[in-house]
């Protein structure tokens, strides 16, 4: 009998060492509380040294959707789509929180070293509060949408309610995506300065502002790469829902399939390195 069996038969486990899948989910689920309370806090204080304080959850995306938004609408001229201010403002605020969880999340565990390193809790903890804090943050945001949209003649129907599972399909989503760059900047430290970029491209590249069926008209094979790009189905979908257009059900089976596939596969890959976090 070494030494390993002697600790395991009195109950002893290594520091940091890698507990089965459920026994992983299990301990994470019990600190729910912890995980909530970390990014309600992380909220506060990234806004308590501003005058405007909150205002700012609301006044980034606003500027962001009216400045793009008039940008675009001047080059793309008579080729922007129909209520071209509630199509903006949908797609940047939502797009907003995607870019948010994978910036912001992919330095969970960089940046929290200390904390890896002297406590024993379930490194998952930490990107799950990442994106928890920015549903927190995308919470008046939705709100300030939901006031506007009727002024832009998108008065609220019994289709606004498939905004619920939409939101829960792009939070699963947007939590797998996160795992992944969270583990990945664990292992390569400059990809942390290389996700901005990744992420105004993807911005730019995802429909955010303009009509890819206008776009690419004449150009359809792009069109249906598009129709299988998980972040253009978030915002095609909130767009039909919230402007009353029709959207093929593909969307929301392909959409399916995607969140829940990177959000096993976010799981997995993250679950596997789990005795590395603080090491490497």
């Amino acid at each position: 009998m070494d030494i390993a069996d002697v600790a395991a038969a009195h109950g002893l486990h290594r520091i940091g060492g890698r507990p089965p899948l459920g026994e992983y989910l299990k301990s994470t689920w019990s600190r729910r509380d912890f995980i909530f309370t970390m990014a309600s806090f992380r909220m506060r204080a990234s806004l308590e040294t501003n005058r405007l304080g909150v205002f700012w959850l609301l006044l980034n995306p606003v500027l962001d959707a009216l400045f793009y938004g008039v940008l675009f609408a001047l080059l793309i001229g008579r080729e922007r789509p129909g209520g071209y201010g509630a199509y903006v403002i949908i797609g940047v605020f939502l797009f907003h929180f995607f870019s948010k969880c994978l910036t912001q999340g992919s330095r969970s565990i960089t940046s929290h070293r200390a904390l890896v390193q002297s406590l024993a809790f379930p490194r998952i903890s930490l990107p799950l509060a990442e994106v928890c804090q920015q549903f927190l943050s995308l919470l008046p945001c939705l709100g300030l949408m939901v006031v506007l949209l009727p002024f832009m003649g998108h008065w609220p129907d019994w289709d606004w309610l498939l905004f619920i599972p939409l939101m829960v399909l792009y939070v699963m989503f947007n939590t797998g995506v996160t795992l992944i760059a969270a583990r990945l900047t664990v292992h390569i430290r400059d990809l942390t300065q290389v996700l901005p970029f990744i992420s105004r491209i993807l911005f730019f590249a995802s429909g955010t502002l303009f009509d890819v069926s206008q776009i690419f008209e004449k150009y359809p094979w792009v069109i249906t790469i598009y129709d299988f790009y998980p972040l253009y189905q978030v915002l095609t979908l909130a767009r039909g829902m919230f402007m009353g257009e029709a959207v093929a059900p593909f969307y929301w089976i392909s959409l399916t399939i995607w969140a829940v596939a990177v959000f096993v596969g976010g799981l997995l890959f993250f679950w596997v390195a789990e005795e590395r976090y603080g090491r490497d």
